[in-house]
């Protein structure tokens, strides 16, 4: 077996909103979830940690969904009321062409915010950036190269 990172999104409380929103827009397509309800045993908490606050069983305790090629898992984390920040950390989709990149950008800046608009790149005729009201940073990269000067 070779090692594997993948990404996990925590969204404190949201993650079934969340999955609904990625589905709609970017096509993802949703594995399995887990609710809190079905965990068995206590919540195991370390050292000086409260336990999450777990308003009800259905919320969710994990999921797997991917997008394209890609899977990612998700969660309502452990819903401290804190509000998560995604600091250092953005997610690229590569999508087949500009007018599929202009789409998965104009969906995701009508809730969230645009940072910046589809443009051409060095290595691309299509790249934006763009934060999507649950705070995720999405680079869109059309697989359209550039043609040659």
């Amino acid at each position: 077996m070779t090692t594997k990172v993948q990404s996990y999104l925590s969204f404190e409380g949201r993650c079934e909103e969340a999955l609904e929103f990625y589905k709609a827009n970017l096509g993802a397509v949703v594995e399995n979830i887990m609710r809190f309800k079905e965990m068995s045993g206590p919540v195991q908490c370390g050292p000086g940690e409260s336990p999450p606050v777990i308003p009800n069983g259905e919320k969710i305790l994990h999921s797997s969904f991917t997008i394209g090629e890609t899977q990612l898992m998700a969660s309502d984390g452990r819903m401290s009321g804190e509000k998560p920040e995604f600091k250092g950390i953005s997610l690229a989709i590569t999508v087949p062409d500009d007018a599929t990149a202009k789409k998965r950008f104009d969906a995701l800046a009508a809730s969230g915010m645009a940072i910046q608009a589809p443009t051409p790149a060095f290595f691309t005729t299509s790249f934006s950036i763009v934060a999507d009201k649950f705070g995720v940073t999405w680079m869109i990269v059309s697989n359209t190269q550039p043609k040659a000067p």
